[in-house]
């Protein structure tokens, strides 16, 4: 018998929204990180960004919506962004999945995989 799809253990389709909801909520107010992504506020980028993340998670923890956006590299290129923005950001996604429920093995796999981005988002 094999084990639940990282898919299923973030909630499927409704539980990564709501983990995304969160992610760009903290991102908001993360004192380290805000100013990349208050210009977006209450604007159709910033749904968008929404869309591509909910697209990016699903697709690659196991669920049916296909990604079509760009690929790590092209989505963070110039944006310099430094190792302490980097583990701030990483610091929302783990809180969202903790506000979320998520349990703590599933939080670990999360976190690995978001550690194993590391080299494609910093400083391209």
């Amino acid at each position: 018998m094999s084990a639940p799809s990282l898919f299923v253990r973030l909630g499927g389709s409704a539980g990564i929204k709501a983990i995304v909801d969160g992610i760009v909520s903290r991102h908001m107010e993360n004192p380290v990180i805000c100013a990349r992504f208050r210009p977006y506020l209450e604007t159709e980028k910033l749904d968008i960004t929404k869309q591509h993340l909910c697209a990016f998670l699903e697709a690659g923890s196991g669920g049916q919506m296909a990604y079509a956006g760009r690929s790590m590299p092209d989505a963070h290129r110039g944006m310099n962004i430094s190792e302490a923005e980097y583990l701030s950001a990483m610091d929302d996604i783990m809180a969202s999945l903790r506000e979320q429920g998520i349990d703590e093995q599933t939080q670990k796999d999360v976190l690995a995989i978001t550690f194993s981005l590391k080299g494609e988002i910093l400083h391209v």
